[in-house]
């Protein structure tokens, strides 16, 4: 008793000096916010938030840089169109601007839609106080004009010049240029010719998957998969990504390099929002990590549970179990939770050694990538003891089946990933269970299929009940 009052004694007395010294702690937090890298964008806003003002500043805080903001126009637009737009005034967005510099400590800034000669005009002159990365936008994804004509010449006199980097797609060079673009060579030609304004980084989306950044005399061609479709925002998202890690102080090159990676994986992961074009999802990263916390505490739920099986030790092979979950439209082992142990009999218990955790497993996750490319929603894995009554009991109660023969398999391929794709080829559906009888030195296994952990449970619980 004595040690518990003691211990809250100290632990109150903590509290109180700590509460005292509030000119440390308020400097401490200040500290913490100045850590904080931050940019500017200074673009149109987008009503249907796919593009624009709110794509950056999604962008931004994805990448973990905060972001302030000047409207230059007002657009009534979703994904299908540009229904109309609302200049602001230049005077208006000088304020803006002016009242942003007055106080944060900008470490860059992009621009995106313009839309006229006397915005530019007024833009140009902040491009001197920190890195600017403009990103000429003229057309939207849905064709629509978004830079007056006669403001071409006040672009590139006096705002183009001053960029740290250019930022234009396919059309937009062919407009800046004059050159039209078919190939690659031609996507060199252009970023040659822009070159005399500031580095270019000419992106190919409209073309090809590949990129070009031409800087310092030197051309990188980044290469992506392409992706077939309409992507609406994808423009601000790339020039909001470089800006924010030339913010990080990460270099030019690398920079650009980082935010292709970043914008392919988008991409890949866009989603349909409205009727038009795909929208982007800047925090598509973030939700990944969030959905990984749901899937470790789902299959943690579900181990416990299954130790619960009564006679669930009957199941276990000599190389133990292992249980896995992946997140949606897993690409690696990475993406795959499973015990960092695994679940053996203990005096004819079932235990688990370890916890579970992203890549632990590679033989589950083997399995489980393999068998989500042929039906994605297969995404947990148990393996289980292989015997002719155990065959029997899955039999029994209504499984499903396919299964491989180890010694078919070819050399230099990883088993599991091998004999689960052979199997599933073979199998007019998905499967409950894949099993092989094993091979020199190798134990035979069964392996039961979900789509989620309980699922897989409830399977397990049938055979052990056969």
């Amino acid at each position: 008793m004595f040690y518990i009052i003691y211990n809250t004694f100290y632990s109150l007395l903590n509290i109180f000096f700590l509460l005292k010294r509030k000119d440390l702690k308020a400097q401490i937090n200040h500290n913490k916010f100045m850590e904080k890298k931050i940019c500017l964008t200074i673009a149109g806003s987008d009503s249907g938030g796919g593009a624009g003002i709110q794509q950056d500043l999604k962008t931004f805080a994805a990448l973990d840089v905060h972001g302030v903001s000047a409207i230059t126009a007002l657009t009534a637009q979703n994904t299908c169109e540009v229904r109309e737009v609302f200049q602001i005034t230049s005077d208006f967005i000088k304020s803006q601007i002016d009242v942003i510099f007055d106080d944060f400590n900008i470490s860059a800034a992009k621009t995106g839609m313009l839309y006229s000669s006397s915005i530019i005009s007024a833009v140009s002159g902040y491009a001197k106080k920190v890195p600017f990365i403009v990103d000429p936008v003229m057309v939207s994804t849905s064709g629509d004009i978004l830079l007056e004509e006669e403001a071409l010449s006040i672009l590139k006199e006096k705002l183009l010049s001053r960029a740290a980097l250019i930022t234009p797609n396919i059309r937009e060079a062919e407009i800046l240029t004059g050159i039209k673009i078919k190939n690659f060579g031609d996507m060199k030609k252009a970023s040659e010719e822009l070159s005399v304004y500031a580095p270019v980084l000419l992106k190919g989306g409209h073309l090809s998957a590949t990129d070009i950044l031409f800087y310092d005399n030197r051309v990188y061609k980044l290469k992506g998969r392409y992706i077939e479709g309409k992507f609406h925002g994808t423009g601000c998202a790339y020039s909001a990504a470089v800006t924010a890690y030339i913010a990080r102080d990460y270099n030019l090159v690398d920079a650009v390099k980082m935010s292709k990676t970043y914008i392919q994986i988008l991409i890949e992961n866009s989603c349909y929002s409205g009727k038009g074009a795909e929208i982007l999802d800047p925090l598509y990263n973030l939700r990944r990590e969030a959905e990984k916390i749901g899937v470790i505490e789902e299959l943690s739920k579900n181990v416990e549970k299954l130790l619960e099986i009564k006679n669930i030790d009957m199941l276990i092979p000599e190389v133990g179990m292992n249980f896995g979950y992946a997140l949606k439209n897993p690409e690696t082992t990475g993406d795959i939770a499973a015990l960092n142990g695994r679940i053996v009999k203990v005096r004819g218990k079932a235990r688990t050694s370890g916890c579970v955790e992203f890549g632990a497993s590679k033989h589950i996750a083997g399995v489980i990538l393999a068998a989500s490319k042929f039906y994605s929603e297969i995404r947990a894995c148990l393996n289980i003891k292989f015997s002719r009554d155990v065959l029997q009991a899955c039999f029994n109660s209504g499984l499903s089946y396919a299964s491989f023969d180890r010694r078919d398999e070819p050399p230099g391929k990883s088993t599991m990933e091998w004999g689960t794709a052979g199997a599933l080829k073979k199998a007019v559906k998905a499967v409950d269970i894949i099993y092989d009888r094993g091979g020199t030195g190798k134990e035979a296994m069964i392996r039961v299929l979900g789509t989620t952990p309980s699922e897989i449970i409830e399977k397990v619980a049938g055979i052990v009940a056969e």
